[in-house]
């Protein structure tokens, strides 16, 4: 029974000690936060508001209550985004938008003021349809696919320079799809029809010509050869011609002979003989 006021004692003290240990324990956790690789930290102070210095990466030291740390990720990140644009000739055109971008460090203070943690998501949306639609209008849609590499160039551009105005820095711009309407489409489908058309045309046209420049030679020929036939017949008279049909007779006989479709009946009067010999 002596043992148990000092027993008491002791756990009081233990359980103080303890309590005292969680206590502090807390209050340097609360004052220390960490930085990971490819960040920084902005600082909010309760009494001077946003600091300008940020926080690099590594653990950090603050006064708990009093201030507060906003972590911003400062490496590249994608963003895609699309926009319906009209062109110079009033069609509608879809196009897909993909940017790399990061924060400005030495501006995290200034952006976290203006714009909070999300500022890409409120920002590069917004400028993108802009510069989207106000390049897109310049040219015809036609245009978009032949001048391509102008229109990115001149989309990077201008995204570029609105970016910087928000503090942000775009690495790379690029136009990863394009379509065009269901109208356009269309007229563009009629197009090729039309011109697929005018070349039958065209070659209808020209087999015609020279079908006709071969029907001019050809009657030229044959006006030739018949003046020399008749050249060579007032020469020798009706020899040749006479040459000419026995070589014809010729041919048609030896035609006639390979011919197993031909059968040869006596001539004159006697071919009827012998048909009915039951007949007197």
């Amino acid at each position: 029974m002596g043992s148990n006021p000092a027993a008491v004692s002791f756990l009081t003290n233990l359980a103080r000690a303890a309590l005292g240990l969680g206590a502090a324990a807390s209050v340097v956790n609360a004052s220390m936060y960490n930085v990971d690789g490819g960040q920084r930290a902005v600082i909010f102070d309760r009494v001077r508001g946003v600091l300008d210095q940020t926080a690099d990466e590594g653990t950090h030291f603050l006064i708990p209550w009093l201030q507060k740390p906003f972590i911003y990720d400062i490496r590249i990140k994608p963003h895609t985004f699309s926009s319906v644009s009209g062109t110079k000739d009033l069609q509608m055109v879809n196009l897909t938008l993909r940017v790399l971008s990061k924060p400005k460090v030495d501006k995290l203070p200034e952006i976290f003021q203006r714009l909070g943690l999300e500022y890409d998501e409120k920002v590069l949306p917004s400028i993108g349809n802009e510069v989207l639609k106000a390049v897109v209008a310049q040219f015809n849609a036609d245009q978009l696919l032949t001048e391509r590499p102008q229109v990115s160039a001149l989309v990077r551009n201008a995204l570029t320079e609105r970016a910087r105005d928000f503090n942000i820095e775009l690495a790379d711009v690029a136009i990863t799809h394009l379509s065009y309407g269901a109208e356009f489409s269309k007229a563009v489908e009629l197009k090729q029809v039309a011109q697929q058309e005018a070349e039958r045309s065209k070659y209808i046209v020209a087999k015609a010509d020279q079908e006709r420049r071969a029907s001019i030679i050809r009657a030229e020929g044959e006006s030739e050869a018949a003046k020399l036939i008749s050249e060579a017949t007032a020469r020798a008279g009706m020899g040749l011609i006479e040459l000419r049909r026995i070589e014809a007779s010729r041919e048609i006989a030896a035609t006639l002979a390979r011919s197993p479709n031909v059968a040869y009946l006596p001539g004159g009067q006697n071919m009827l003989l012998a048909l009915n010999p039951s007949r007197p």
